[in-house]
């Protein structure tokens, strides 16, 4: 029996239960009716976490059918908090947005160290997602890579660690130090690659509903996760933009779309405000509220860091384009004020996992904030940026992309020990085998009128 993840409604019901956690809907006026649909659904013999793959239950049709109807009863009730996901509205609740900027020349080796920096800290974090941060460094030590320095490698580790912490299986193929060749691919990757393709086929005017198209004509269902599947989904049912984004879509907040935002920052650099308004465009196929802001976080990162001489300079335009009152603001501003204070990252990641432990290991919020503290703690040097990313915990190949890629840029490349053979694998028509060097070239293209 085929079971496909992320779409069923009984999958669904239990983030989307969090999700009102989350966004003040369980604790705000309509509250009691929030409850009621959990009582409902625990009452049927629903659980909040999703079935083990192969498992079937008596009565599946019937939860099924009762999870749907739930979905849309959570999804007319309203969030209390003024979380805007229209760009005016997100313009009008950041009071330090900053002006639109003429696209500054940039230093090609920026931008080459982009792409080589977001490859190096994505391929770094593979083996060890989904591995709690105890794990990676239990596995690291073991090894004798802690503090982390290189990749990971499963030479010398104890059968006891291995047993207790296996890798990613998908992943430990291709990214680990003995069997690492070229770039494998992986969504991290992909998106960057769409996010090229959609400016190059559409120019700069371009709309959701070319992203959307564009990923219907070249990027497979089946490399979509969360988000991004149930929005791939909703395209189907002939759902449009922006609804593709809050249909039956739990995981709206999560962060698929900051993976896909670094393009939007490169092509316009040293003008964050544009930056963050493509990422929105793009954001808003599939997320909501703080996914999009992350989204857009990310894009003014990436534009700064084409031409600044500092992370906090980073992080500063990043935060321009964030609402002031929203959950991701606040998050990331408090992880750059730990991130300055303390001597010790582990002290920093430890008040992260306080604040943010109850949020799923690929939510916005607390990746976003991990990628700040790093940025600002590592202080331009490459190694120590992208493994306080990995170490951290959470999405860790995601974070470590993001934080490679601002880092690499800053520093106008990766060290020698971080560069993998120029050759990224890819199911995307036309780029499998494309050189991070042509990639660079394409994307200092985009940055012409």
């Amino acid at each position: 029996m085929i079971r496909l993840t992320w779409v069923q409604p009984e999958d669904l019901i239990g983030h989307e239960l969090r999700q009102a956690a989350e966004d003040g809907r369980a604790c705000g006026p309509d509250a009691e009716r929030v409850r009621e649909i959990a009582a409902r659904w625990h009452a049927a013999g629903g659980h909040d976490a999703p079935p083990r793959a192969g498992a079937s239950e008596p009565g599946a049709a019937r939860l099924r059918d009762l999870a749907g109807e739930l979905l849309d009863e959570l999804a007319a009730v309203p969030s209390p908090l003024p979380e805007p996901s229209d760009l005016d509205g997100i313009i009008a609740a950041c009071p330090s947005w900053p002006g639109t900027a003429a696209r500054a020349a940039v230093d090609p080796a920026r931008v080459l160290g982009a792409w080589q920096g977001r490859a190096a800290g994505c391929v770094l974090g593979k083996p060890v997602e989904k591995i709690p941060r105890e794990g990676i460094r239990q596995i690291a030590e073991a090894t004798g890579n802690w503090p982390i320095s290189g990749w990971f490698t499963a030479k010398g580790l104890p059968d006891d660690v291995a047993g207790r912490w296996p890798w990613n299986r998908r992943s430990a193929v291709n990214s680990l130090a003995e069997n690492i060749d070229g770039i494998p691919e992986d969504d991290d990757l992909n998106y960057p690659l769409l996010a090229l393709s959609v400016l190059e086929r559409h120019g700069r005017g371009f709309t959701t509903d070319d992203v959307a198209k564009l990923w219907l004509d070249e990027l497979p269902a089946g490399r979509t996760f969360t988000a991004e599947r149930v929005a791939y989904r909703n395209l189907l049912d002939g759902v449009e933009p922006p609804a593709t984004a809050t249909r039956r879509n739990p995981f709206r907040e999560w962060i698929g779309a900051l993976i896909r935002a670094d393009v939007y920052g490169w092509s316009n650099p040293g003008d964050p405000a544009t930056a963050a308004e493509h990422a929105w465009r793009d954001a808003r196929l599939t997320h909501t509220a703080n996914g999009i802001y992350g989204a857009m976080f990310v894009a003014a990162m990436c534009a700064a860091t084409m031409v600044a001489t500092s992370p906090e300079e980073v992080v500063r335009a990043g935060l321009s384009v964030v609402p002031e009152r929203s959950r991701l603001h606040e998050a990331v501003r408090l992880a750059a004020a730990d991130a300055a204070r303390e001597d010790d990252f582990e002290r920093v990641v430890d008040l992260l996992h306080e604040r943010h432990g109850s949020l799923h290991w690929v939510h916005t919020v607390n990746n976003a904030a991990l990628v700040a503290a790093t940025l600002i703690h590592g202080r331009g040097d490459f190694t120590a940026t992208i493994a306080g990313a990995v170490a951290g915990g959470w999405d860790t190949d995601s974070a470590g992309a993001t934080a490679g890629s601002v880092a690499g840029a800053l520093n106008g490349g990766v060290p020698e020990r971080w560069r993998l053979r120029d050759s990224l694998a890819s199911s995307l028509t036309g780029y499998d085998g494309v050189g991070l060097a042509a990639l660079a070239a394409r994307t200092q293209e985009m940055m012409k009128p």
